[in-house]
């Protein structure tokens, strides 16, 4: 990574990070033009549609022939945001060659907690109802998003569903109480988050319940059980010790993890791709072990099929 990319993208993320006294609707309005500023690939297709009656994104790409799928699931601390501002999503999809299914939850304050955990569950379930076996499928997302796919894990687990091969997180927003280090450590470093910010939008999506809870907060989930976890962040956010904590939590469960942290980038830095080298390369990175988690799901799917036909 060069020092002028690093410099440009700051520069650009210090004008446009968010106020915390803006409220809700221009935190909307924001992120949708600094969005929509980076336009969608001419080859990526963005479809309407449902699962189990949660809306969805479908994000194909030209020349690829979906071989797997991915459930994403956008960010903007369950507040902002939607499953159709498909860039970063698309991206995930090409490196996979799988048809991307962005869950277009239910946002806060209109819908607090546990809105956005129920239609992701549904989503899910829909999938699996409609066909889909579980290791042809991985989870991704990001900041929020990030958290929503590590707590339908947990909340699939309990509901006795089948996990799916993998899930990507980029830059989880994993703990809303806030008590990662790095929010003190990083508050320098960090161009587009303040503590401040964060703390203004908690209460949204909480509505009085505690923030600690595992399915608000999976860095204080029981994740045993869980599939291969690959989590990445930069060094420059906030939310630096939300992944790192995470990854250690994973670890001490006993699931297969991936730590990849990026010096010198800030919160979901994958999404300035077009500008950043380094965003590019931790796509690769993510693409190539999620295709082998991938592979190894089915190779299990079809050992187990064998021994059950004998």
């Amino acid at each position: 990574m060069s020092t002028e990319q690093r410099q440009n993208l700051e520069a650009i993320l210090r004008q446009s990070a968010f106020p915390a006294d803006s409220d809700v609707n221009e935190q909307r309005r924001q992120l949708r033009e600094l969005i929509s500023a980076q336009p969608l690939p001419p080859d990526v297709t963005v479809t309407a549609a449902a699962l189990g009656g949660v809306p969805t994104a479908e994000i194909t790409v030209d020349g690829i022939e979906p071989r797997h799928t991915v459930l994403y699931f956008h960010g903007g601390v369950y507040v902002i945001g939607d499953a159709f501002l498909a860039d970063l999503a698309s991206q995930v999809g090409r490196r996979t060659r799988g048809k991307v299914i962005s869950v277009d939850y239910r946002l806060a304050p209109e819908h607090p907690y546990p809105a956005a955990v129920d239609d992701a569950l549904a989503a899910y379930e829909a999938l699996l109802r409609g066909g889909t076996a579980p290791s042809d499928i991985v989870f991704a997302g990001e900041s929020a998003g990030g958290g929503l796919a590590i707590a339908t894990l947990v909340n699939a687990r309990d509901h006795g569903l089948p996990l799916p091969a993998a899930a990507f997180v980029m830059s989880p927003y994993a703990d809303l109480t806030l008590s990662g280090a790095t929010m003190e450590t990083k508050r320098e470093a960090d161009p587009l988050f303040t503590p401040q910010a964060l703390q203004a939008r908690v209460a949204d999506y909480t509505s009085g319940q505690d923030a600690a809870l595992g399915l608000i907060s999976p860095i204080f989930a029981e994740l045993s059980g869980l599939p291969p976890l690959i989590i990445q962040a930069g060094s420059h956010e906030l939310l630096l010790d939300d992944a790192i904590r995470l990854a250690r939590q994973a670890a001490v469960a006993d699931v297969e993890v991936t730590l990849d942290v990026t010096p010198g980038v800030p919160h979901v830095f994958q999404a300035y791709y077009p500008i950043l080298d380094e965003a590019a390369a931790a796509l690769d990175r993510a693409g190539q072990l999620l295709s082998a988690h991938l592979a190894s799901a089915e190779r299990v799917t079809a050992f187990a099929d064998d021994r059950s036909s004998t």
